[in-house]
């Protein structure tokens, strides 16, 4: 499947040129912002850890081995970039333990930064929202042209999709969510099952913003809406007055699209109808989401760009730096600036 297939048109225009991303770790940081201040005591050891082309669940893996703990008593917030240089919290249950040993799991791939106990662990999605260092490198753009993008996107924000990371190389995942799909079946082994269900939900997801960004009302509340706040999971219908809410020019409230599951589409008149036509013509992914035990959510269409700044650190590099919520895309903004040269699976 190809990039338009799995993503959708770009809201602010063709691209301004072309660059590379992740020529090395170092291009594309992330560090996880979690408010939680560490108590000091408990029977939870939480730890700061840098990893440099290593996912997550291997990073969480080799520090359970390093305690002699079973890989269930690890917890983390959400899964970071392999192809990254990342810096996120894990936590260790360790009841009536003492700090463990831990330097059979570092090496140039892993750091552990810092530690403190907790008497709660780590839960997923706790973290608020992950900030962004990232180098697009053998830039060949016009940098009049960038920086008027980059202007207007930290005005009025990009398209909320999910990133071709989330569908595999080429699809694959959207491929076997179909696969299963047309069975009406579930993978028995639970992480390709997880992967293949929101494979096919993000999807479905996709397609129906792809539909609002073709439409330009991607950034628009319309009557028969569901809007949510940038960090809340909740939502609300929207009539006429709520469309004309100020919170929505200053991107602090959004347009929402479903996340499929059980139920009809909680949305109303033309909004819900464009929803259920996404849903029919992906009917045997839209029932197998269902009958997974899948509940019908709400993601936000427009992705607000938090502390957005760049610079040139060479005529050949852009620097970017911005915070986003979590569960949302890097390469959402970079899509929205330059087509990324020779590079399909980020």
């Amino acid at each position: 499947m190809t990039e338009d297939q799995l993503l959708g048109p770009r809201a602010h225009g063709g691209p301004c040129g072309t660059a590379v991303l992740k020529a090395v770790a170092e291009d594309f940081q992330v560090d996880e912002v979690l408010d939680i201040p560490l108590s000091g005591t408990g029977e939870h050891l939480w730890l700061w850890v840098e990893k440099r082309n290593l996912n997550t669940e291997e990073a969480a893996r080799r520090i359970a081995r390093a305690a002699g703990v079973p890989a269930r008593n690890i917890s983390y917030a959400g899964l970071k970039d392999r192809q990254a240089l990342t810096r996120q919290w894990f936590s260790l249950h360790l009841p009536g333990k003492a700090d463990p040993q831990l330097d059979r799991a570092e090496d140039e791939t892993l750091k552990i930064l810092s530690a403190g106990r907790h008497q709660r662990k780590l839960q997923r999605g706790a973290h608020s929202a992950n900030g962004f260092t990232l180098r697009l490198t053998e830039l060949r753009a016009d940098r009049a042209a960038l920086d008027a993008r980059l202007e207007r996107i930290r005005t009025h924000g990009v398209p909320n999709y999910f990133g071709l990371q989330r569908f595999g190389f080429e699809g694959s995942n959207v491929h076997g969510a179909r696969e299963y799909a047309a069975r009406q079946e579930l993978p028995v082994q639970r992480n390709l099952r997880s992967r293949l269900l929101s494979a096919g939900r993000s999807y479905l997801f996709n397609r129906l913003l792809a539909e609002r960004v073709a439409a330009g009302s991607w950034d628009q509340a319309q009557v028969g809406d569901l809007l949510a706040f940038t960090d809340s999971r909740s939502f609300f219908p929207a009539g006429e007055a709520e469309c004309n809410d100020p919170r929505l020019a200053v991107l602090d409230l959004h347009p929402t699209g479903p996340l499929w599951g059980a139920g009809d589409s909680p949305a109303a008149g033309v909004i819900q109808a464009s929803e259920t036509a996404i849903a029919e013509a992906e009917p045997s992914i839209a029932k197998w989401l269902a009958e997974a035990g899948m509940k019908h959510e709400r993601r936000i269409l427009r992705l607000p760009i938090g502390g957005l700044s760049w610079h040139y650190p060479e005529p050949d590099i852009l620097q970017l730096e911005f915070v986003l919520p979590t569960g949302c895309f890097a390469t959402a903004v970079v899509r929205e600036l330059v087509s990324l040269a020779g590079q399909t699976d980020i």
